[in-house]
């Protein structure tokens, strides 16, 4: 794992059917990642984390604090579990339509939202 402390400057864009463009500084490391994720808060400003290479539509192009992460996924899923709002998805799961009175149904109902949320994000 690679981390820059000081801000990079990074241009990311990738549209369905075109080549990923990733670069920091200039330098073109598309060939080399699986995934990024780009976040940014309030009080901070944006971070970009390179897992991989492949473009889904996603554009950015500005400073960032930069993280190269190993390509597992992990810790994507990781991520995505920490960020989820535990009242928001008991909330979620018990105005589910779909949850039917049978054993596991709130298991089950856990996983589908969290799948539907995934696939949303």
């Amino acid at each position: 794992m690679s981390t820059y402390l000081e801000p990079r400057r990074v241009r990311i864009s990738s549209r369905p059917d075109e080549p990923a463009v990733i670069e920091i500084d200039g330098r073109d490391v598309a060939s080399a990642v699986e995934a990024y994720r780009i976040t940014q808060t309030l009080d901070e400003g944006p971070e970009v984390t390179l897992y991989v290479a492949e473009g889904k539509g996603v554009e950015f192009d500005g400073m960032a604090g930069v993280l190269a992460e190993p390509a597992d996924l992990r810790h994507v899923v990781i991520g995505f579990l920490q960020a989820v709002d535990w009242q928001k998805l008991d909330e979620a799961v018990l105005a589910r339509p779909d949850l039917d009175g049978k054993p596991g149904e709130l298991t089950r109902g856990m996983l589908a939202q969290l799948e539907d949320w995934a696939r949303g994000a």
